[in-house]
């Protein structure tokens, strides 16, 4: 048995702003499981919410440090990685979480919905992301999607350094070519907003009649996420009440404990694999939220289809995919992730379902 631990690079086509800054390229891990004759791979890098930040070299410090106790243990024996990963950040517990998942599908040869008992018919539509940007360029950028993917739901990034006044007018301006878009096309087109925590209560509170004038269908994380869980709860339980729309916590929620402790002031929670610690920590998650009635979203940083891949076994879970980085990358090494105009569908293939471009990587 051989782990191996390699990094990548990722380029997006278009560079992403959101309220905390802007990000044009990465550099990712893949984290490698060789046995038997089978190989799994999982995804991580680093990631910034604001009030917790990983960056890529310490995770792949902490992996590289792994290897020698990953290397003597039997990936057939799943429960013999707990101690391992016991301490691990997310985004490292991630790596090893996929890899093992992908692993155990494909010396299977089943995928990982199957394994689960869970639907893998699904398809369903997926957001595209506006990121901040001076109003022509954003709208722009939602033509270029309209070009690449027939988009039927939009996500506009808002939280802009610039104020309210310009996520107003970026607002307006979206608002008004998604209604142009319904009437030339006939078909629906939804309007999400995700403000990344950029605003305060009282921001958030000002925009409300600005969301609901522009038919917008979900706020996603308004407030900025706080290090003590009590305050970050009282944030959201605040401005509850005073939002219509289905409220959506990100960057506050990171594992089950979080969706506990957030469910009765919110009603929904973004899942994304590198916070929530990989599938395993995801799938707990979303079973119980289903319990809960609580929707769920399915969301990505700056994620090839690997990452995206894995994200994907959770859409019979879904409500509100956001799974679209792949989409915007020049240099994807992986495959295999498949969207039906813009519906997206759990990969069929073994494991994970994703694998390397031929003479990509290794």
């Amino acid at each position: 048995m051989a782990w191996r631990l390699r990094r990548f690079p990722l380029t997006k086509a278009v560079p992403l702003a959101i309220s905390r800054g802007a990000t044009a390229a990465v550099e990712r891990l893949e984290l490698r499981l060789d046995h038997d004759g089978v190989i799994g791979r999982g995804e991580t890098g680093g990631l910034d919410t604001g009030h917790r930040t990983y960056q890529l070299a310490g995770i792949e410090a902490e992996l590289q440090a792994l290897l020698p106790r990953l290397n003597a243990l039997n990936p057939r024996d799943r429960h013999g990685f707990d101690a391992c990963l016991r301490g691990l950040s997310p985004p490292a517990c991630c790596a090893v979480d996929l890899a093992l998942w992908d692993w155990w599908g494909k010396s299977l040869q089943q995928p990982i919905w199957r394994l689960c008992a869970l639907d893998g018919s699904v398809a369903v539509a997926t957001s595209v992301t506006l990121g901040l940007a001076p109003v022509e360029a954003v709208l722009q950028r939602l033509q270029r999607w309209w070009d690449q993917v027939p988009a039927t739901r939009i996500k506009l990034k808002l939280g802009s350094p610039d104020g309210l006044d310009h996520d107003r007018a970026l607002l307006v301006a979206v608002a008004q070519s998604l209604e142009s878009r319904r009437q030339s096309t006939g078909g629906a087109v939804e309007l999400q907003v995700d403000a990344n925590g950029g605003w305060t209560l009282d921001q958030a509170k000002a925009m409300v009649t600005d969301l609901m004038r522009a038919d917008v269908v979900l706020l996603e994380q308004p407030l900025a996420a706080q290090r003590d869980p009590e305050r970050d709860a009282a944030g959201f339980a605040a401005l509850q009440p005073h939002c219509p729309m289905p409220l959506v916590a990100d960057e506050s929620c990171w594992s089950l404990e979080d969706l506990l402790r957030l469910a009765p002031h919110v009603d929904g929670v973004n899942l994304k694999l590198l916070k929530t610690g990989g599938l395993s920590e995801a799938l707990l998650m979303a079973r119980v939220a289903q319990r809960l009635k609580l929707d769920l979203m399915v969301g990505c940083y700056s994620d090839s289809s690997l990452l995206n891949g894995a994200a994907a076994q959770l859409l019979p879970f879904i409500r509100w995919p956001d799974l679209d980085s792949h989409l915007n990358l020049v240099d994807d090494p992986y495959s295999g992730l498949q969207l039906d105009e813009d519906r997206l569908r759990v990969p069929a293939a073994p494991g994970l379902g994703i694998d390397l471009h031929e003479g990509r990587g290794c």
